[in-house]
């Protein structure tokens, strides 16, 4: 007779701070992303720093539009086409106004 195979409970349930924290992952990549840009705007190199942060909001598109809801964490705020639309639409805006500053 085969011994019975008892399963182990979901992460949310063995460690609740860990599963939390690995939702919140695309959310904290994209929130890293800004901060290195800000901290270019910082250091006066303002255009790629707006440009870092134009292309962290396209990727927060992407990551909304490809990852499912139980993985987005607080990234997920509204439906899906409005956050698509939203963040890629800026993302995209401030990328372009960045670029198209004319340089000193």
């Amino acid at each position: 007779m085969l011994p019975a195979m008892t399963a182990r409970p979901p992460l949310y349930v063995r460690r609740p701070f860990l599963a939390g924290l690995i939702r919140q992952l695309p959310l904290l990549a994209v929130l890293v992303t800004v901060g290195i840009g800000l901290l270019l705007v910082t250091f006066e190199h303002w255009r790629r720093g707006l440009v870092v942060m134009g292309l962290a909001l396209v990727g927060a598109a992407l990551l909304r539009l490809l990852l499912p809801v139980r993985r987005l964490g607080f990234l997920a705020v509204r439906s899906r086409p409005v956050d698509v639309v939203l963040l890629g639409g800026m993302g995209l805006a401030l990328t372009v106004i960045a670029l198209s500053i004319p340089g000193v």
